[in-house]
């Protein structure tokens, strides 16, 4: 009697090794993966923005490490006694702009010259729930993506869906390189459960078409695992939102049939 679903994995075509540079973007489970990685003594460059979680977001981040943008203070804005970027985490805020700009364009400094290394780019989507920018919020164009919302008020901010093609056109030809694509299995709940399924349909029927369109291009079902394999909450932390060690640790022994040596 069988009490899991379990599926095969499709290999690499071309598996990663310790020879390769890999860049890791993404959701917070391309941290979990990220660590694993450089507990394996993998060569690794990891969220450079920090955590990102929409697909606008990531291919901002990425196009802004290949042209080596630098930040400057009319980028910023001032909220609970610090200063923010749109497109970075609250950890590149910083108590006084200087010590902000110097870490968000350290950061991207490092990533432009990482990225042109690597081998591989990993990205790890985890929403396609946009929070754009409103009139009301500060120092910032209407319309554009919040990376983060630095909890700031919500009228700061319009939410909408984006579409599986408006996500397939946005990735598309983004990068060059061998990318993987991974859907992250942490449940947004704060959006809705109902609101979270709709949202990684779109991510996971966006991927996979452009998966099927590019040959350099792999998906990986860090997703399927959690949500299909596993599926009991004993494998998610407190929150029943992220998963837990055990759940990611069989997410990390799951990738090893992928290459001769661990691979991802």
């Amino acid at each position: 009697m069988k009490f899991r679903y379990e599926f095969d994995i499709k290999r690499l075509p071309y598996p990663v090794t310790h020879r390769h540079n890999l860049f890791l973007i993404g959701s917070c489970f391309t941290e979990n993966i990220g660590e694993k990685l450089r507990r394996h003594k993998f060569r690794t460059m990891e969220n450079p923005n920090g955590i990102l979680f929409n697909p606008v977001s990531v291919s901002e981040a990425i196009i802004n490490y290949i042209n080596n943008k630098q930040y400057t203070r009319e980028n910023l804005f001032h909220y609970n006694e610090a200063w923010h970027s749109w497109q970075h985490h609250s950890r590149f805020s910083g108590l006084t702009a200087e010590e902000a700009l110097d870490k968000t364009n350290t950061s991207t400094q490092q990533a432009h010259q990482y990225l042109g290394t690597a081998s591989h780019v990993l990205i790890t989507l985890g929403s396609s729930w946009l929070y754009t920018l409103t009139e009301e919020a500060p120092n910032g164009i209407k319309g554009n993506v919040a990376a983060n919302n630095h909890k700031g008020p919500s009228a700061w901010f319009h939410k909408r869906l984006m579409s599986a093609e408006e996500t397939i056109a946005l990735l598309d030809n983004m990068l060059q390189t061998a990318v993987i694509f991974t859907i992250s299995p942490v449940r947004h709940l704060r959006e809705g459960a109902i609101e979270n399924n709709r949202s990684k349909a779109v991510l996971i029927q966006a991927v996979h078409a452009l998966v099927e369109k590019q040959e350099a291009l792999y998906y990986f079902p860090a997703y399927e695992l959690v949500i299909d394999d596993l599926r009991d909450y004993r494998f998610y932390a407190e929150d029943l939102a992220h998963p837990n060690y055990q759940a990611t640790q069989y997410v990390w022994e799951k990738d090893q049939p992928c290459a001769p040596s661990y691979a991802l």
